[in-house]
């Protein structure tokens, strides 16, 4: 259990990218920060981080340790593995606590707690994703290249995914999961392009230690292939930013503006949280902008303050 007397300057929860890179910046500019994060991060299902550049192939792991192993550099920079229960207060006076108990007090609340997966219901899902089943294929499209693959998804984003696929390789089946939703063009263009549409339901994915065999349809149709992109469902990392009045989507995306602002006052979002941008470089760059937006605020309010006028 912790208890903190002190008011921080900001109280950081979630400890990812986003949450890591806005401890980083603002530890460097001399504020007294607290991450809470409870380790469980999303991509903790992958074996590798990719697209981040000093950082490609690293583990999500080793990512962390090597943040916080700079970030230590840092004195005013604290952190806690607990995870945050609930979040009151106004702008300048937030009370955080925990489920261990813990009570803290800051200025600024940064919501850099991603997001979670909901269930799917497809049968071998959970065996392989990860392993040989992914969401981006900025993250891990080239270990896939030039292989036979299935995309599951349906609607304009399958339509939008065979474009993007159609970089790492030409061999994919789009499976919808049930009826595909396309527009009469998109599936006269994904034909024209020899892109072939399933729309039985999947009945199973058969798979051997985490890599994909094939899926199976509930039409008896086999389709082999070595791996599988597909489209999550997903939801805000915590119900935190929706208690305390931030502006959600319906894809579970706290609103914010360019600079990480939410509409609560006082409260900031970044990385997954609030992006739809699923990269981790993507996430650490939104933490660093929130980072300098919130830092700013706190400069000017403390520059107010000691104004002799």
């Amino acid at each position: 259990m912790s208890n903190m007397n002190q008011l921080l300057d900001v109280l950081i929860i979630g400890g990812g990218p986003a949450g890591l890179n806005a401890a980083l910046v603002l530890g460097r500019a001399r504020k007294n920060v607290m991450v809470i994060d409870d380790e469980t991060p999303r991509n903790w299902v992958t074996r590798e981080t990719h697209g981040f550049v000093t950082r490609d192939g690293a583990s999500p792991r080793e990512f962390r340790k090597a943040a916080k192993e700079q970030i230590a550099a840092y004195p005013s920079v604290q952190f806690v593995s607990d995870t945050a229960s609930t979040v009151t207060g106004t702008d300048g006076d937030f009370q955080v606590t925990t489920v261990q108990g813990g009570t803290y007090q800051a200025k600024k609340i940064l919501f850099a707690v991603g997001k979670k997966d909901l269930p799917l219901d497809i049968k071998g899902l959970t065996e392989v994703y990860g392993k040989s089943a992914f969401v981006c294929p900025y993250c891990d499209g080239w270990e896939l290249r030039d292989q036979e693959l299935v995309i599951i998804v349906n609607g304009a984003k399958a339509f939008h995914m065979a474009i993007t696929i159609s970089g790492w390789t030409s061999r994919f089946t789009i499976c919808t999961n049930g009826p595909d939703e396309l527009t009469d063009e998109q599936r006269e263009e994904l034909q024209q392009h020899g892109v072939r549409v399933l729309d039985s339901p999947i009945r199973s994915i058969e798979s051997s230690e985490g890599m994909v065999q094939h899926v199976l349809l509930e039409d008896d149709t086999q389709i082999s292939c070595t791996g599988i992109f597909f489209g999550p469902k997903l939801a805000t990392g915590s119900e935190l930013p929706k208690v305390i009045g931030c502006e959600i989507t319906d894809a579970g995306t706290v609103v914010v503006d360019e600079y990480g602002k939410t509409t609560v006052s006082g409260v900031f979002s970044a990385g997954d949280a609030a992006s739809e941008m699923y990269q981790a470089i993507t996430a650490a760059s939104l933490g660093a902008l929130s980072a300098v937006s919130i830092n700013s605020e706190l400069n000017m309010e403390a520059w107010n303050k000691r104004s002799k006028y």
